[in-house]
């Protein structure tokens, strides 16, 4: 009888394990998610300035795109470092766009736009790709930016400016399947990829944790 009452227990702790939690605190607690250092740590109580560089054929398209992608990204750049209390102060964009509109120079050079607002760091993002809509299916949209990203020190004695290249940076929205192409949409999808941008760019600055 003895070895039965074993038996029947053992099968009815094999039914349970399926349906319980009750081994969630131990297996799996901390495992969810994964803590990320900065790609790059020197931001913290510096002046930035975001230079963004987009080729004239996307902005033969979308004339406001060197502006707006680089608007998205100041904006979550300043909004996390002053929650982290990090004391970064962003050149504001408007004031970089007129400076870009006055000087063409200063759409490729960062370190010409550093020195102009005296800034120490000039984050430099290369717009290799751009798009809205996949052109070999137009009537969807599925947004992608992918882009390189470049920190110019000026501040430096030398004469020869640093920068620090870091890694690309390949943002899509939606993520998985497109969505139909329409006028409510398109506003919608434009923005979210520029959330989405921006969140991988300015994360390269911050320690944070991603899920696994």
């Amino acid at each position: 009888m003895g070895t039965w009452r074993r038996v029947l227990m053992l099968v009815v702790l094999a039914s349970c394990v399926p349906a319980c939690n009750w081994l969630t605190p131990i297996i799996f607690i901390g495992e969810h998610e994964k803590r990320v250092l900065p790609e790059f740590d020197k931001l913290p109580h510096k002046r930035v300035a975001v230079l963004v560089w987009v080729d004239p054929a996307t902005l033969f398209d979308y004339p406001h795109a060197r502006y707006e992608v680089a608007s998205y990204l100041s904006d979550k750049l300043s909004y996390e470092m002053e929650q982290r209390k990090l004391g970064t102060e962003l050149v504001d964009t408007r004031d970089v766009e007129d400076f870009l509109e006055r000087d063409l120079d200063a759409r490729i050079d960062p370190d010409l736009v550093g020195k102009h607002f005296k800034a120490d760091y000039v984050i430099y993002i290369e717009v290799l790709s751009f798009q809205i809509r996949d052109p070999n299916v137009p009537q969807y949209l599925q947004g992608r930016i992918g882009a390189s990203v470049t920190v110019h020190d000026t501040r430096s004695d030398s004469g020869l400016p640093e920068k620090y290249e870091l890694t690309p940076v390949d943002a899509v929205y939606p993520e998985g399947s497109p969505v139909v192409m329409t006028s409510a949409n398109a506003p919608i999808v434009r923005e979210g990829l520029y959330r989405t941008f921006a969140e991988l760019v300015a994360r390269k600055f911050y320690e944070h944790t991603v899920s696994l």
